[in-house]
């Protein structure tokens, strides 16, 4: 069984910097791709960005702004917050997925975090 427990969330003014981080356990860490998705309250969780071996994927109101990660010797994935904009405050779920590529989708993925809060003010 696979635990994912998500750290780094907090309140931060728009325009600064946070750093989410995603500990992994209790499988081998290489045959997962990992994910990052939010979700506010009354919306859908929505995709933020993926990593496999062979490279990342992010979705376009994020890209340029933040960066995906992992730390192969601690089995930690990071999301690295630039620019952060009021329309990125919610829960940020980390998840792994089983399978290959670079998945996009809620349901492709086996395994979620607890969730963090990310709040972004004026």
């Amino acid at each position: 069984q696979v635990q994912l427990l998500e750290s780094g969330g907090g309140l931060v003014q728009a325009g600064g910097s946070l750093r989410l981080s995603c500990a992994f356990s209790g499988r081998r860490f290489g045959n997962y791709a990992m994910g990052w998705f939010r979700q506010i309250p009354g919306k859908e969780r929505e995709f933020v960005a993926a990593i496999n071996w062979s490279g990342v994927s992010y979705a376009d109101s994020v890209k340029g702004r933040f960066t995906i990660s992992r730390d192969t010797a601690k089995n930690i994935v990071y999301l690295q917050m630039n620019s952060l904009k009021e329309e990125d405050t919610g829960v940020y779920y980390c998840a792994a997925a089983a399978r290959v590529g670079l998945p996009r989708l809620k349901n492709e993925y086996d395994y979620w975090g607890q969730g963090t809060q990310v709040t972004v003010s004026s």
